[in-house]
């Protein structure tokens, strides 16, 4: 067979929203539609953040689509003055386009918008059958519709109505091809529109859901705000003080800029484990992220510093954030200046000043608080230690029964101090560089290191009772504490040394590589570690970029994790006025070319790091593609699907 010309019309460009709808899974969540519907409403919920919207109602129609409206200022209609095309049509066809980007005081009303991007609602479109635009505006309604992303009726002026009658109405039906499940996620739907009532005090959240007969109507009303939410968030949980609420934000620059800080409500139980929500810009952020950090250690730090004060703390025990953290239940939203996502789906907040800027905002008022009241501060205070005793009493546990063991470590592996298994990390590292970089870089109160020398052996075809005849595959299992096993056996965990085991390999191909050949291993012959949440990936990043200081905003480094987010942060950088060829970057070609500080604020710090667990939703396609990548025995099909598939794989070449 030929070979396939290889020239200039190779090279192709997606444009608009091609790039969606190519790989949807790169910018939405594809089991179900619920995400589409999410930026539309958070579009809504903008307007009432920015005070321009005191209602947002969302309809659930028969046939499965969904309407979304507010009443804030409606999308702009007019035609734009570099892209001649009309406004409205722009946001929902072109990516990275939106009144979010401006940074104007015109455009106040995004200051603190969740909708960084300026994906979303193009998003939506990309993966809709069809999409109606209603926008009432400029004393008329003005209609647009789409089809499968393109224009299918053109912006269009209807009837007149009262110029102060302003706001947008979205008509969206999911396209069923990109999604696992056609339907959207009603319990997902009704807590993203309620949690809005919540954030949005004086704003108006109504929920419809049309049935065979009639529709459903369910209106959200919180008059204590976040206080009234947590009430009901505690259910029958006993809080052993009452739950303490209230907001802080900057009022003049202080290294934070004016209107950042928080709004809080949390309590304290003592039978259940802590459990609570968090959002920032009004953006649920389900993994939690820097702003859930900072609410942690601003409660610790302010309990601590009760407990020593009033002479409680008993005499050996130390606490530590997470004796305060697992028995707290919260409600958390966060207003940041620029927040920065893991991904377009956000939902875990990266910003690393985040931590600070809650804390600084929650330890003092909370700190008084309990001054104020000594006798629930006490309750709180010893609620706490007795956590810290029980922890410090199974570590004891734990150590005993290590120090009847005779099994020696193996030398590559520099271990972490703690005995508290659910607390150690171990990140299995390649080579000398990079090992010795993150010996420096980590915290040896809880993290370990074990330095590799050169790539793990494939061993997807190596039988269990030879896998100890390679040296390397032997050290890992003494340092892991855990024999080889099938996906069938049972095996015995309780010599297991870390509740967290991460590869943590360069961001190149090679790196990748590496990577793979220890999940073969872990799949293969520690399946019940993958099976119960003990393996991960630590990603690390590809790009330092340095963006100088612009008037009163100081310079910053940010980190990339690979090339598209170095364009994303290069198109931010430019639509903030910041020329491109002023910022300065540094192509990281391995770990080990990061300093200690790097390498702990990128891929180690728990609060910044960018840490994957490694999980298995559906067995028998995972065992099929791993047989195809990894045994010697599929190379035909393996070089089949590179040629099907090699276009969807990212090349470092």
């Amino acid at each position: 067979m030929a070979a396939k010309k290889y020239d200039e019309s190779s090279v192709k460009k997606l444009r608009g929203i091609e790039p969606v709808q190519r790989l949807p899974g790169m910018y939405t969540r594809t089991s179900d539609p619920t995400h589409i519907i999410q930026e539309a409403i958070d579009n809504a919920a903008d307007e009432a953040f920015g005070q321009h919207a005191d209602r947002i109602d969302v309809t659930v129609h028969r046939d499965g689509s969904v309407t979304v409206a507010d009443n804030g200022r409606g999308i702009p209609v007019g035609l734009h003055p570099e892209e001649k095309i009309p406004t409205v049509q722009l946001v929902f066809t072109e990516l990275h386009a939106g009144a979010k980007f401006s940074k104007s005081e015109a455009d106040a009303a995004y200051k603190f918008s969740g909708g960084l991007h300026g994906v979303g609602v193009s998003v939506t479109n990309a993966l809709s059958e069809r999409l109606e635009v209603e926008v009432r505006r400029e004393g008329a309604i003005h209609r647009i519709v789409f089809e499968n992303g393109a224009v299918k009726e053109k912006l269009k002026k209807g009837k007149t109505i009262p110029a102060k009658d302003t706001g947008t109405a979205l008509r969206i039906w999911p396209n069923k091809k990109y999604f696992d499940g056609p339907k959207v996620s009603m319990p997902d739907l009704e807590r993203i529109v309620r949690s809005k009532a919540v954030l949005l005090p004086g704003v108006q959240v109504t929920l419809n859901i049309e049935g065979p007969k009639e529709t459903e109507t369910r209106t959200w009303s919180y008059p204590e705000g976040m206080k009234g939410y947590l009430t009901e968030l505690l259910s029958d949980a006993q809080a052993v003080a009452p739950i303490f609420d209230g907001e802080k934000y900057v009022a003049e620059a202080n290294g934070f800029a004016v209107g950042e800080g928080a709004g809080w409500a949390f309590a304290f139980v003592d039978e259940t484990k802590g459990y609570g929500e968090s959002y920032a810009n009004l953006i649920p952020t389900p993994a939690g992220g820097t702003h859930e950090a900072g609410l942690r250690d601003g409660i610790f730090e302010a309990i601590k510093a009760f407990a020593e004060h009033h002479n409680m703390m008993p005499r050996g025990i130390k606490l530590v954030a997470d004796d305060v953290w697992s028995r707290t239940v919260y409600f958390l939203s966060a207003k940041v200046l620029e927040p920065q996502f893991h991904g377009q789906t956000k939902e875990k907040l990266s910003n690393r000043d985040a931590i600070k800027l809650v804390s600084s905002m929650v330890r003092d008022p909370f700190e008084l608080w309990m001054n104020s009241h000594v006798d629930f501060g006490r309750k709180v205070a010893e609620l706490v230690i007795k956590q810290a005793v029980e922890r410090s009493r199974s570590v004891q546990k734990v150590e005993r029964k290590k120090s009847s063991s005779v099994v020696m470590l193996p030398e590559k592996l520099t271990d972490c101090e703690s005995t508290t298994i659910n607390e150690n990390e171990l990140f299995l590292v390649e080579g000398d560089s990079a090992g010795g970089s993150a010996k420096q870089a980590r915290d040896k109160r809880f993290q370990a290191i074990y330095k590799m020398r050169g790539k793990a052996l494939n061993s997807w075809e190596v039988k269990r009772e030879l896998l100890f005849s390679n040296a390397e595959i032997h050290d890992i299992a003494v340092a892991v504490g855990v024999d080889p096993h099938g996906s069938e056996d049972e095996p015995d965990l309780s010599g297991l040394r870390y509740g967290k085991i991460a590869s943590m390999t360069d961001a190149d191909v090679d790196g990748a590589h590496i990577s793979v050949l220890l999940l073969t291993l872990f799949y293969k012959h520690f399946p019940k570690l993958i099976e119960r949440g003990h393996i991960y990936v630590a990603s690390p990043p590809l790009y330092k970029i340095d963006i100088p200081a612009q008037g009163k905003r100081a310079g910053k480094k940010v980190y990339a994790l690979d090339e598209e987010e170095r364009k994303s942060i290069f198109d931010r950088a430019r639509d903030d006025g910041i020329k491109p060829e002023s910022l300065k970057i540094q192509r990281f070609k391995g770990l080990g070319e990061m300093n200690p500080g790097q390498l702990w604020e990128t891929t180690l710090c728990p609060d910044t790091r960018r840490l994957l667990q490694v999980r298995i939703e559906d067995r028998d396609h995972t065992l099929t593609i791993f047989n195809m990548l990894m045994s010697k025995r599929e190379a035909d099909k393996r070089c089949a699907w590179m040629e099907e598939k090699g276009d969807q794989v990212e090349a470092d070449v």
